[in-house]
């Protein structure tokens, strides 16, 4: 296959990419510098501009842009950042994508879209939240219109906080529990959902040659809760961990992000499942442990 993809030098791009070259497939990065290697094509999303060709004969797209959405506070200026940096890059490639008439756009989503779930569980068919996490993925996912309007399969996948070496969840958390300073949040008993990042590489692997299409959860089939979660971290990392955050210190701090790390998300990817995929890591003890002992 030849693919292009935008957002290649995150952490998970830069896991795709070697992951499909490894395969043997061919891939394209679109950059927003003057490119400066073959395989490199440059764009421009506030100008509206992608190098011409650039998705010539281009079998997929994979888009992986966004700002990081759990980095520091949301003051008003940063939710504008958040949401600049996915919906205008995400209509331009949608339309660039549809003029190219490639087949297939997987295009990044995450599992806020759902809000807090509560004491429920959220599949693919489950209704949207109201937060501002959950609203700025029902903008995301609808920026991509344009490709699917012209046929294109779109998929969206609503991805869980990813479990990796460096970056994703735990790449913040990592110091912390080092000094023995992990803790659990509030009172450890909201569920998260976490992906390994393997499984996540995998996923979008297989939904790039499946005829899957609309959203897809890349969430581990087994959630945790933050103080399961913290207690497998800190042994993972032969650490104590008897430390505890409360809520409004939490608030404080982070303000309105602090009810995003605060809520209950039961997440189940029974998209993937139904059409039988297999996670390799389903139990947050052995993904931990795998990150960790690599």
């Amino acid at each position: 296959m030849r693919v292009v993809v935008a957002g290649s030098s995150g952490m998970l791009g830069t896991a795709l990419v070697a992951r499909l070259r490894k395969e043997g497939h061919e891939v394209i990065r679109l950059v927003r510098r003057a490119p400066h290697a073959p395989d490199e094509r440059g764009w421009d999303p506030p100008a509206g501009r992608v190098d011409a060709g650039a998705l010539d004969g281009a079998d997929a797209v994979v888009n992986l842009c966004g700002a990081g959405i759990g980095d520091r506070r949301w003051s008003q200026a940063r939710k504008q950042v958040l949401l600049d940096s996915r919906i205008e890059p995400t209509e331009v490639l949608a339309a660039e994508v549809a003029a190219a008439g490639v087949p297939v756009l997987v295009n990044s989503s995450a599992v806020g879209y759902y809000g807090d779930t509560g004491g429920h569980t959220a599949d693919e068919s489950s209704p949207t939240g109201d937060d501002f996490a959950a609203q700025l993925c029902v903008r995301w996912e609808a920026a991509t219109e344009a490709a699917r309007a012209a046929g294109t399969r779109v998929v969206l996948t609503r991805t869980a906080p990813v479990l990796a070496r460096k970056g994703g969840l735990l790449g913040p958390l990592r110091p912390l529990f080092f000094l023995a300073l992990g803790a659990r949040l509030g009172n450890g008993r909201q569920h998260m959902p976490w992906i390994h990042l393997e499984d996540q590489i995998n996923a979008v692997m297989f939904l790039l040659t499946s005829d899957i299409s609309g959203p897809v959860n890349l969430a581990s089939p087994i959630p945790t809760t933050n103080a399961e979660f913290t207690a497998a971290f800190a042994k993972a990392l032969h650490r104590p961990a008897v430390l505890a955050v409360p809520s409004f210190a939490l608030k404080i701090v982070l303000g309105e992000l602090a009810d995003a790390v605060l809520m209950t998300q039961r997440v189940t990817p029974k998209v993937l499942l139904d059409n039988d995929f297999r996670f390799t890591f389903t139990a947050v003890d052995d993904a931990l442990a795998a990150v960790e002992n690599r």
